[in-house]
């Protein structure tokens, strides 16, 4: 497939020129696309323009070596994302959750953020959300989707699970140790119909991948109308899975 037609794929979905737009994707299910990950990249950033942002996640794989912004890896987020931040003109932000960016608004986006709330209204899908951003995900479900954590986050759910990460102080690597919002993150597909009922989830193919496009803002309002009315919404019951085990008991819910 070439740029030009997985760009007017994009066109179709419902990509905008000129705006914020934050994408997590897998390329294998994306199929065979000329130039591989960089023509990919190419056609959202030919699609977005010169006048608009595009976002990647960009986290560190490995908790417990420093986050370097010019050399930690990202392989687990993907080929795409690993590739993007090596891209000459991309920002990444500096820290082990960090993402890249490129475009108008990057250095806004990627300016510090604290570590031990990753995904709140001060980091990268925070500023995302602000600047009336979309989500793509491509060939990926919502559990992909961070900004979920970002409505976690504001709506004020209590749970929290043991988390730590490495980071330069005065110099001298130090271990950080903090309590996220975190579990499996399985039941983050509930928002495809919570979103779609509502008109406010578009799906399309890109490539050979189901692509989903949507507004930041509706995902974090839809998510924070049905945490504000069942905290543990995205919760497995206890016994399905460990992580969702570990969120429950650190506030006492036996449910």
């Amino acid at each position: 497939m070439t740029g030009d037609y997985i760009a007017a794929q994009l066109l179709s979905l419902g990509v905008q020129p000129g705006g914020v737009l934050i994408v997590h994707t897998a390329f294998s299910r994306v199929g065979l696309v000329e130039g591989g990950p960089s023509g990919l990249i190419d056609a959202l950033q030919a699609v977005v323009g010169p006048g608009g942002t595009l976002v990647m996640p960009s986290m560190s794989d490995d908790d417990d070596h420093v986050f370097d912004p010019w050399k930690t890896p990202c392989r687990g987020m993907g080929v795409v994302a690993d590739t993007f931040w090596r891209r000459p003109g991309v920002l990444r932000s500096n820290s082990p959750h960090a993402f890249a960016v490129i475009g108008p608004h990057a250095a806004a986006i990627t300016a510090d953020h604290p570590p031990d709330v990753p995904h709140g209204l001060d980091s990268p899908v925070g500023r995302v959300y602000e600047y009336d951003g979309r989500i793509l995900l491509l060939g990926v479900g919502h559990d992909a989707n961070t900004t979920v954590h970002l409505a976690e986050s504001l709506s004020g759910v209590r749970y929290r699970r043991p988390k730590h990460l490495m980071l330069l102080r005065d110099g001298k690597p130090t271990r950080i140790d903090y309590a996220e919002t975190d579990h499996c993150c399985q039941n983050f597909a509930l928002m495809d119909s919570w979103l779609e009922e509502r008109g406010l989830q578009h799906r399309g193919l890109v490539g050979s991948a189901e692509a989903r496009i949507m507004r930041s803002r509706d995902v974090v309002r839809i998510a924070v109308d049905h945490l504000r009315s069942e905290e543990t919404a995205f919760l497995h019951p206890f016994g399905v899975d460990h992580e969702c085990d570990e969120a429950r008991a650190s506030i006492g819910c036996s449910e």
